[in-house]
């Protein structure tokens, strides 16, 4: 790691104001004047590994452009525990305690014109939970827990502060040809998802779709992260190198499909797992639609 990239609190950067939420902002404590400048890395690439021509890294620098298939349900779990997954920073909305979502994306991703072309790398399965919050009085998304099933998937998310772990996501698809194997794109239609992990099945949901909607319930709110990058000398393994709440910038979010009904959730025990600590209480809509964007940036909280 850059030996210039120092640990931001969030408190502090919440603290500052304005200047505390601009993105690259500058270290409380600047460097002695007497430093000596850093030496420029030779190798190449945005994320590990880095290479001699750039190309072996996970992930490489934005834009990412993502379209896909979403299922999922609207749940509320106690306002305890939905509170408990909460970062410093971040507090319950008042308005809705306990209240969050559950979805189930199928993704191709491009960075590149031609990268949906390689479905290896571009395709992959993802399934996360929204909980209602509020960051300084403003209503907000934050996500305790992702899943995926790619590794460039989960190093461009760690990049933007998404905790995502690698497991096994699979939703029933719809097709544009009249069959008995897939469900009907409309009212009536029947959909399904399921997510593993380690071997242990965590999540699995149904959706019975009704009428139309203008966009997917789950996304209304933006949505924080936390960026947590800790150390590992022995001196340093309680104070991180980076720490800091973000909030994502979806440009170009656009929905297609979209269709809203009943739905059933269920969130799985199993050890070394706290997803089922969300348990829903109540589930509301069921929901099944497509939606496009794109990430170029990201504020910093």
């Amino acid at each position: 790691m850059d030996s210039n990239v120092q640990r931001r609190s969030v408190l502090a950067a919440m603290a500052g104001g304005a200047a505390g939420i601009v993105a690259g902002a500058a270290p409380a404590t600047a460097a002695p004047a007497d430093t000596a400048p850093t030496t420029k890395e030779r190798l190449k690439g945005y994320t590990v590994p880095l290479s001699p021509r750039g190309v072996a890294n996970l992930a490489g620098k934005p834009p990412w452009n993502y379209v896909g298939d979403a299922v999922g349900a609207e749940f509320w779990t106690s306002a305890d525990a939905a509170a408990a997954s909460l970062p410093t920073g971040l507090d319950p909305d008042p308005t809705s305690n306990g209240h969050g979502y559950a979805v189930f994306i199928d993704w191709q991703f491009a960075a590149t014109p031609d990268d949906y072309l390689d479905p290896p790398f571009s395709l992959y399965s993802e399934f996360l939970i929204l909980m209602d919050a509020q960051w300084q009085g403003t209503p907000v998304a934050w996500c305790p827990f992702i899943w995926v099933d790619n590794d460039a998937s989960l190093a461009r998310g760690w990049v933007q502060g998404f905790p995502k772990k690698i497991g096994s996501i699979r939703q029933t698809r719809a097709y544009n040809i009249d069959s008995l194997a897939a469900p009907v794109l409309g009212k009536g239609g029947k959909f399904a998802a399921m997510m593993s992990a380690g071997g242990r099945r965590l999540a699995e949901t149904s959706v019975t779709l009704d009428h139309t909607a203008d966009r997917l319930p789950a996304l209304t709110r933006p949505i924080v992260n936390l960026r947590h990058f800790p150390q590992l000398a022995a001196d340093k393994q309680d104070t991180p190198a980076v720490h800091e709440l973000t909030m994502s910038v979806l440009d170009n979010l656009k929905f297609a499909n979209t269709w809203v009904g009943t739905g059933d959730l269920r969130f799985l025990p199993a050890p070394r797992e706290e997803l089922a600590d969300l348990q829903p209480r109540k589930v509301g809509v069921g929901f099944r639609g497509t939606l496009s964007y794109s990430v170029h940036d990201l504020r910093t909280l």
